[in-house]
């Protein structure tokens, strides 16, 4: 292993069939007043994020495999535009009867599968993933940006009606590796010496170790890192998704995380966003 190489791919475009059968299974299961249950993002309840999915799903699946463009204003704030698509989406698609919704979402589901397999990862992709600060990315960041919107949301439905919630290692890995990916964005600002090393690990049987590498003028995200760390941090993985999509307050997160050596600079990662919006 290289030490200062940069982190491999993350693959996940055969992991969407199962992703999305769990989803559909789910939803199939809840009751009636499942649908009404409080999520923890603040403005949606189940039913809510079920629309949310199958919106930016059916969204997806027109421009980037369709070539479909609606008209559109000109973008100034991204962040606001998206926030605006979503609510739109979510105000749509929450009038359809659970049965409904869950049969669209299977179709969509399966077809969302079938396009991400025949993507060329190494290929640009239609979208960057801009909370990683990427102007350009290529398919398999934008395919695992995916994976993560329908684990987390997945996820946040199983947290609000109370069923186990997704922590096998073959589905929430790649999750966290990919959320870990915007460190070096949300650290861009932060300055050190050539050589700082910053360790963050994600404890419990789907997480890892990921160091941050400070080259030059930049921070990198490497395979490993030796020499004398300055900062390590520790998070639960339970929390850890909640803690990058804006899932948990700031003062519940520093309770369940350890940090050493240089503090401040280690729990800067608690302001990190795997999300846009």
């Amino acid at each position: 292993m290289s030490q200062h190489a940069q982190l491999p791919p993350i693959l996940t475009a055969h992991l969407f069939p199962k992703i999305e059968e769990m989803l559909v299974a789910l939803l199939r299961s809840l009751a009636a007043d499942d649908w009404e249950r409080q999520t923890i993002a603040p403005k949606w309840k189940v039913k809510d994020v079920a629309a949310h999915l199958l919106d930016t799903q059916l969204r997806k699946l027109s421009i980037a495999r369709d070539g479909y463009l609606p008209p559109a204003p000109p973008i100034t704030d991204l962040v606001a535009f998206i926030d605006r698509l979503n609510q739109e989406g979510v105000m749509l698609y929450r009038r359809l009867s659970p049965a409904v919704l869950v049969s669209l979402m299977e179709l969509a589901s399966r077809q969302s599968a079938q396009y991400y397999s025949s993507l060329d990862p190494f290929s640009p992709a239609p979208f960057s993933v801009s909370w990683a600060g990427e102007a350009i990315s290529l398919n398999w960041f934008d395919t695992a940006r995916e994976f993560t919107e329908r684990w987390h949301h997945q996820q946040q439905i199983r947290l609000a009606v109370g069923r186990p919630g997704i922590e096998a290692r073959e589905l929430y890995h790649p999750v966290l590796d990919c959320f870990l990916r915007a460190l070096p964005y949300t650290y861009r600002d932060a300055p050190a010496e050539t050589g700082t090393v910053l360790q963050f690990e994600i404890s419990g049987d789907c997480g890892g170790t990921w160091w941050l590498y400070r080259d030059g003028d930049s921070w990198r995200l490497v395979e490993h890192a030796s020499g004398e760390v300055t900062s390590k941090v520790m998070i639960p993985q339970e929390i850890a998704w909640r803690v990058f999509t804006k899932g948990i307050d700031r003062a519940s997160a520093l309770a369940q995380t350890r940090a050493e050596g240089d503090v401040p600079l280690g729990l800067r990662i608690l302001t990190m966003k795997a999300i846009v919006g």
